[in-house]
């Protein structure tokens, strides 16, 4: 029991450190404490020209008349601007558990969204339409040519809800507009329905626009408060009031439509879109292996508790241990990400930063993997050898620390490299609450290059040098190791 309460201890102490170190979203928000000089924003920026990623000045920055508009709200607040980058349909719950301030997506302020946050007074309004390959141009003359055909959606949009009111339509709804042009320039969906202002940049010699256009009366667009944060809405609404009666909204479109159609070339290779995007992928590696690194470390610490919860004597440990092991193996690591990133605020009000909530989730589900390794290493051991322990007068922790655990880690160290291989590569499930790790920049570089596949290619080029190196590594210990034992 000392073992077990000395490497909690050591657990506690290095996610306390964590904590404190890493920044908490709580504590950016200016919604709770008017001494905070900080406005935080969520956005989708993929959603050009309302807000899209650009490279200026050799710097990646989400730029659009969104974000113009935030702008000028935080000007007026004498707040800093901080943009938060996530999927469309997190940014509800983002907006919710008080990790952003304020929500400035395109977004439409439906009746069924009304019930969860509050909404500024309208600062747009555009109509829908249908985009189409150019090929099939005359294939949907009406909204009754889309009956029963496949249409890419926005998940959680409103084009979403007027998809769902096309009969017999097979809707496939995704985070990213990207990835819906995506999906109808490789035949998988027949037609995407947009907004005109956005649809506008994704027109070429592919993509074009269907005679068919959506019944629905033009859209409104508007911003998206906290409930009862009647303050931050009250001053909200007095910069658009400001910002209509000096007609800047209609500028800030224009230029950020004009800043939108500087397109860059797609016909770039392979090697031009890396080298000239470098710097992203050198800094989704860092986050990268920063996430993998730590989740190896507590998952360790975590994996080695669980395992001698698992052979303790103690039948209420052994059941803990168990159970742990049970449920983190049964449930999808995407889940327990939303639980801790999501649910754990919504529900207790404890706001985790990206980085926290990957951390966790890598180590808590590496941890129930580790500790079945680690067991099976500890009953490799032969049992004589603990009993020959005990009997020159060694206590059973000592024994479990000096003659057992260093011979079941040296024999399940393959195994524990083969599972930081995976949390490596298992990372690229954190890029959804907007980590910028690996896959999260290259998405990022396919927004802005309209690549849908070199972007990736150099993804899956990164991850697989990393996995080769760290394999590399961990077999030359492995061979140090076992030295000993050729002797």
């Amino acid at each position: 029991m000392k073992l077990i309460s000395r490497y909690t201890m050591m657990l506690l102490a290095l996610l306390v450190l964590l904590t404190t170190v890493a920044p908490v979203a709580s504590a950016t928000g200016t919604t709770g404490d008017s001494s905070s000089k900080k406005l935080v924003l969520g956005t989708s920026a993929d959603f050009a020209p309302y807000e899209f990623h650009k490279v200026i000045d050799g710097k990646d920055q989400i730029v659009g008349f969104d974000i113009a508009i935030a702008k000028e709200i935080a000007a007026d607040l004498g707040a800093e601007l901080v943009i938060e980058d996530m999927g469309f349909d997190g940014l509800l719950p983002a907006l919710q558990s008080g990790r952003v301030d304020m929500v400035i997506s395109g977004m439409t302020p439906t009746d069924e969204r009304k019930k969860s946050i509050d909404f500024s007074d309208t600062y747009y309004k555009s109509k829908q339409v249908i985009m189409i390959r150019n090929t099939d141009k005359d294939k949907y003359p009406t909204m009754a040519e889309l009956e029963n055909e496949k249409i890419g959606v926005q998940k959680g949009s409103i084009q979403e809800t007027i998809g769902q009111g096309i009969p017999g339509a097979k809707l496939t709804a995704l985070d990213k507009i990207s990835d819906i042009v995506l999906q109808l320039q490789t035949n998988r969906v027949n037609a995407a329905i947009v907004e005109d202002t956005v649809a506008a940049g994704y027109l070429d010699d592919i993509i074009g626009l269907a005679p068919a256009i959506p019944d629905e009366e033009q859209v409104e667009a508007a911003i998206g408060i906290r409930k009862g944060n009647t303050e931050l809405l009250t001053a909200v609404n007095g910069t658009l009031e400001r910002l209509k009666s000096e007609n800047k909204i209609e500028q800030m479109v224009k230029e950020a439509s004009q800043l939108n159609a500087d397109k860059l070339d797609k016909n770039q290779n392979i090697f031009e879109v890396f080298w000239q995007y470098k710097s992203f992928y050198a800094t989704g590696v860092g986050y990268t292996l920063l996430l993998s690194a730590l989740g190896v470390i507590f998952g360790v610490i975590i994996g080695l508790i669980i395992c001698l919860f698992r052979l303790h004597d103690v039948a209420i440990l052994r059941w803990i241990g168990t159970a742990y092991v049970e449920v983190i193996r049964g449930t999808p690591m995407l889940v327990q990400l939303m639980i801790i990133y999501y649910g754990v605020s919504l529900t207790f009000g404890i706001n985790f930063s990206a980085l926290q909530a990957g951390i966790m989730t890598l180590s808590i589900n590496s941890g129930a993997y580790l500790a079945e390794i680690f067991r099976a290493g500890v009953q490799g051991v032969d049992r004589g050898q603990l009993e020959a322990a005990r009997s020159l007068g060694m206590g059973r922790t000592a024994a479990m620390r000096f003659i057992v655990l260093p011979q079941a880690f040296k024999a399940v160290l393959p195994a524990i490299g083969n599972e930081f291989v995976t949390i490596i590569k298992e990372s690229s499930i954190i890029s959804v609450i907007g980590m910028v790790d690996i896959m999260y920049q290259a998405s990022v570089v396919k927004n802005i290059t309209y690549q849908g596949m070199n972007p990736f290619l150099i993804a899956a080029a990164i991850y697989f040098v990393l996995t080769f190196i760290l394999s590399k590594l961990l077999g030359r210990l492995e061979r140090k190791l076992s030295a000993s034992d050729r002797r």
